[in-house]
């Protein structure tokens, strides 16, 4: 199943301003990489962010929602971002779905 992951964070916590947020971001992507087999994760499918809004938007394949929560408290994300998890479906699945009924 397909999740996005909606992180928020303060101008005062952006990495571009906050030596510890920096240390975070940088080695999020290979922490992730690292952690997601123990919940359950299938695909880190893609990495954004805007760096002007202070958002990062992952989109995830998992299980569950509770084990991406996990993995954000472990790789760091909750300790400087509000995160929102959204379950999420693929435009042409959400078509066949409709033409089923």
């Amino acid at each position: 199943m397909l999740f996005g992951v909606f992180a928020v964070h303060s101008p005062e916590l952006c990495p571009l301003n906050n030596e510890k947020s920096k240390k975070i971001f940088m080695n999020l992507r290979i922490n992730m990489e690292k952690e997601m087999k123990k919940y359950n994760i299938n695909k880190i499918v893609e990495f954004y962010m805007s760096v002007l809004e202070h958002e990062w938007i992952i989109v995830i394949d998992a299980v569950h929602a509770h084990d991406i929560e996990k993995l954000c408290i472990d790789v760091g994300i909750s300790s400087l971002s509000t995160v929102k998890i959204v379950p999420m479906n693929l435009y042409d699945d959400t078509i066949k779905k409709f033409q089923l009924k």
